[in-house]
């Protein structure tokens, strides 16, 4: 038997010995079954037959605001404060807008509770001692599953953002869809419009962070759903690139996806950006019949534009939107051993210290997704240079002194004489003629500082 920890012991236990059911049930017993540690868990997911106001006499300090009769419970495990969450047996009405139901009853029975949910791995529920399992979920964990309770349709059609949570379930979980259930997200796949793009976001981010996010994006192409979240991309697998003189061999679509299977930064947004860098080849592409060569010039500028625009419609936030773009913008940057260290402060410049690394793994989710290696001596060569170059300031303000102190050290008021001094010193430091450190830059400024 499963050892629960003490405290959720006595709630199931204040529940029954009150004369109530209590079971614990979805996310929470999904975690049971992939082992996760009890003790470290921050959700645990209630349904009971006793109602809101019941439940309240049995624990007077809960909290109840929300439609869906959802009771929060307040309970340390481990010193750690977490919620319970305790929510009637409930049956739904009528679905209007392919998200919502029209209204919520109470059920009588755990099983009428378990039919209205999503996926049969989340239609489990366990009272604290046996699993109980009218729809087989056990099973389709087992195996590996994810299937639809009941008519898969039906689910579809009542709340659209299932059609994305069974890719989402699919690609965290490395589950397949079954068949009938797959069938219907494939005919039913243009309902995900109804979703908001917050919704869609949420869950798309979630397939980008799952351990295989390549699987996901190719499963939502599998289900037609790619093209209602990202038509830029689908479009994008019409797109060849294998030309004479040319390092690729997979078309612009399945470069994306394989870039992303490669890049090695668990960040969501470079994942993002990684699956997203290209997606201006489709309007640039041009073939030379003669020759046969295939180019896309100017293709990171139309990439940035659509970029942005993705932003826009995955309602991303101001941070999340800079990094996207800028990732996406620069990300076909050189790494010759002929270029100038002015060159290499421009680009880090244009990237950010920030997002340094960030690009560098983009670039190698790049080369891998395009057949090449890893990485390559000039890129070596490039990094170390950039590693080297960070060492100098980037901007006046990076230098050890500021104006207070130039206006201190030569006793003058302020003016466009501060400015110039510094500005000075910044073009000595950048050349290494001076080194950034206050005593040698005081130094300076005591002895040329009038003089400038």
């Amino acid at each position: 038997m499963l050892k629960l920890p003490k405290k959720i012991k006595q709630i199931i236990s204040k529940f029954k010995n009150s004369g109530y059911q209590i079971y614990l049930v979805g996310g929470t017993v999904k975690s049971l079954f992939l082992g996760k540690s009890l003790l470290n868990m921050n959700d645990w997911d209630f349904t009971t037959d006793a109602k809101p106001e019941e439940i309240q006499k049995l624990f007077p300090d809960s909290f109840y605001h929300n439609t869906y009769g959802t009771v929060s419970v307040p309970i340390k495990v481990k010193s750690k404060q977490i919620i319970a969450e305790i929510t009637p047996f409930r049956k739904e009405g009528l679905y209007v807008d392919k998200r919502h139901p029209q209204r919520i009853e109470w059920a009588k029975t755990l099983k009428e509770d378990l039919r209205r949910r999503d996926f049969t791995i989340n239609a489990i529920a366990f009272d604290g001692e046996k699993f109980i399992d009218p729809f087989h979920g056990i099973d389709d964990f087992n195996n590996k599953i994810i299937r639809a309770v009941l008519d898969p349709e039906k689910r579809f059609k009542e709340d659209a953002l299932r059609l994305i949570r069974a890719v989402r379930f699919a690609t965290e979980l490395n589950f397949e869809i079954e068949t009938t259930t797959k069938r219907a997200i494939k005919k039913l796949a243009s309902l995900i419009q109804h979703v908001s793009w917050e919704r869609i976001r949420d869950e798309f981010f979630k397939i980008l962070a799952a351990q295989h996010p390549d699987k996901g994006v190719v499963l939502l192409r599998e289900t037609g759903l790619l093209k209602y979240i990202l038509p830029e991309l689908d479009k994008c697998f019409s797109v060849p690139q294998k030309s004479p003189n040319r390092h690729h061999i997979y078309d612009v679509g399945t470069h994306s996806v394989m870039s992303l299977k490669y890049c090695p930064s668990q960040d969501v947004i470079t994942r993002f950006a990684t699956l997203i860098h290209d997606l201006g080849k489709y309007q640039t592409f041009k073939k030379d019949e003669k020759t046969k060569l295939i180019t896309f010039y100017n293709h990171e500028v139309v990439s940035t534009k659509i970029a942005e625009k993705i932003a826009q419609r995955f309602r991303l936030s101001n941070k999340q939107k800079d990094k996207l773009v800028t990732l996406v913008k620069y990300h076909q940057f050189t790494v010759s051993e002929n270029q100038t260290d002015k060159a290499i402060r421009r680009f880090i410049r244009n990237v950010g210290k920030e997002y340094l690394q960030d690009m560098i793994d983009l670039r190698t989710g790049d080369r891998i997704g395009s057949g090449a290696k890893a990485t390559s001596w000039r890129t070596e060569l490039f990094k170390k240079r950039v590693k080297k170059l960070l060492k100098k300031p980037f901007s006046i303000t990076d230098l050890k002194i500021d104006g207070n102190d130039v206006m201190n050290i030569l006793k003058i008021k302020p003016g466009p004489k501060v400015g110039k001094i510094l500005k000075k010193i910044f073009n000595l430091v950048v050349e290494g003629k001076l080194k950034n450190t206050k005593k040698e830059l005081t130094r300076y400024v005591k002895k040329n500082g009038l003089s400038v």
